[in-house]
């Protein structure tokens, strides 16, 4: 028999049910049912059990500070494996192990060894067994600790069977609202799901109706509860396109930290970093990585500052504010919710002040898009509507009716690669070319750019 093709493991797992591909779907336990994964997980042995993890949740900024955090403790010299999705171009950028994808050999490898084990669990979906691979990938490359990334929600994620050593929940804020609520209450505790009995939880700041939700989880599992903005904090010190530096200090150094500001003496400076990530809500995910990286060594774990300030300089998480030319600029982003869409507006005005944007925008059809559309059409000249390949990806046609009725011109140009070309030729030195509305748009730009148009 030939071996197992990678062509035909992504084949096998896009068999199953995949939820991030359904246009309707509803959070229901018989769809996300921690039961099958669990007795799944037990024909395989409990891989998820057998290495030290930090689970991480929210809705934004998760996969940025996983991936600061992964990169903090390889730096500290640990063999680190790295979950996230969905991925940007090749499904294995999914499994890292040391910021390196697995081979598309070792991915069809493990795929075809689970076959087995997955006929006899009932109704496992794609991403429950992508998991399950992963976490199988990382016993067998005798991993020193693992970052998970939650795929949606947390509670009933098929991530959620680790026990990890921190437990992070980043900024909450609205999206996916059918599946995981329609308030900011909801849907924290469907993050704060992942909260274990007695093992902390770092918490980025939040809005009040989350946070109070976050904090009656964590006292009732008896978890510490540790405060981003309020236990540790943070300042950018400068920013470019080139990439930016922060200070972050513990509440406990504030009185020092106190002398320094006023003062400006040395020795009471606090600890500064430097990262290439842009954007400022880059550095609340910082300092979120800092103090899961703080955590972590309180308990044992050897990582010096010397190891952090490397992590952050080598962090690297495309597609994301990301600057792929400069002349034109041409940025490509992954907002796809009113809240991130605000964060990339205050970015674009922070790094392009006065520059007017020629949008090129696709979207997922469960999206806010309108949402989206008002925090960034102030800043347009005009909509370029395309569309990826994507099954719930919105018609471009229903994109440029809703840009009109916010009173700005848009028009439909499809593909991807025509939509990039024509961008690039509206663009002049008073303006930019922005890709966003969803990561499959990030991806195909990126794509587009690197085979047509990078010199």
């Amino acid at each position: 028999m030939s071996p197992f093709t990678y062509q035909q493991a992504l084949d096998y797992l896009y068999s199953f049910v995949d939820y991030s591909l359904t246009r309707q779907l509803r959070y229901s336990p018989e769809k996300f049912d921690l039961g099958r994964m669990k007795a799944f997980l037990e024909l395989l042995g409990n891989p998820h059990l057998k290495y030290p993890t930090v689970h991480v949740a929210g809705t934004k900024g998760k996969g940025s500070t996983a991936a600061m955090i992964a990169s903090i403790l390889q730096a500290a010299g640990y063999k680190v494996g790295f979950y996230s999705s969905p991925h940007l171009e090749d499904f294995v950028e999914r499994i890292q192990i040391n910021q390196v994808p697995l081979s598309h050999e070792t991915l069809a490898e493990l795929v075809d060894e689970v076959r087995p084990f997955v006929a006899q669990i009932e109704r496992l979906t794609t991403f429950e067994i992508t998991t399950a691979v992963a976490f199988l990938a990382f016993l067998r490359a005798k991993v020193d600790v693992a970052v998970i990334e939650v795929g949606l929600g947390g509670r009933l994620d098929a991530t959620n069977l680790v026990q990890p050593e921190v437990s992070v929940i980043t900024s909450i804020s609205y999206d996916h609202t059918k599946v995981l609520g329609e308030s900011l209450g909801q849907i924290a505790r469907e993050k704060a799901g992942i909260i274990k009995p007695h093992t902390p939880v770092v918490v980025a700041p939040q809005r009040q109706e989350a946070l109070a939700v976050i904090r009656e989880v964590a006292k009732e599992r008896s978890a510490p509860i540790i405060q981003v903005g309020d236990d540790y904090r943070y300042r950018l010190a400068v920013h470019s396109l080139d990439g930016q530096a922060f200070w972050v200090w513990k509440a406990a150094d504030q009185p020092k930290v106190d002398e320094w500001i006023e003062n400006g003496a040395e020795h009471d400076e606090p600890l500064r970093f430097e990262m290439p990530l842009l954007g400022a809500h880059q550095v609340d995910n910082a300092a979120m990585a800092f103090a899961v990286a703080d955590i972590l060594r309180s308990k044992g774990w050897e990582i010096g500052d010397a190891a952090i300030a490397k992590g952050f300089q080598h962090v690297k998480w495309p597609g994301r504010f990301e600057v792929l030319c400069r002349e034109p600029y041409l940025v490509v982003d992954s907002a796809h919710n009113q809240d991130s869409a605000l964060k990339l507006r205050m970015a674009l005005e922070d790094y392009f002040p006065g520059k007017k944007v020629v949008l090129i925008f696709g979207a997922s059809e469960d999206k806010d898009i309108e949402g989206i559309l008002r925090e960034l059409l102030p800043k347009v000249k005009g909509v370029i509507a395309t569309q990826s390949f994507h099954p719930r990806a919105i018609a471009p046609e229903v994109l440029v009716q809703m840009v009109h009725r916010f009173g700005y011109p848009a028009r439909v140009v499809v593909p991807v690669e025509e939509a990039l070309s024509l961008a690039m030729n509206q663009v002049g030195d008073d303006s930019l070319v922005l890709a966003t509305g969803s990561l499959f748009i990030a991806a195909a730009v990126r794509q587009t750019w690197r085979e047509h148009f990078r010199v």
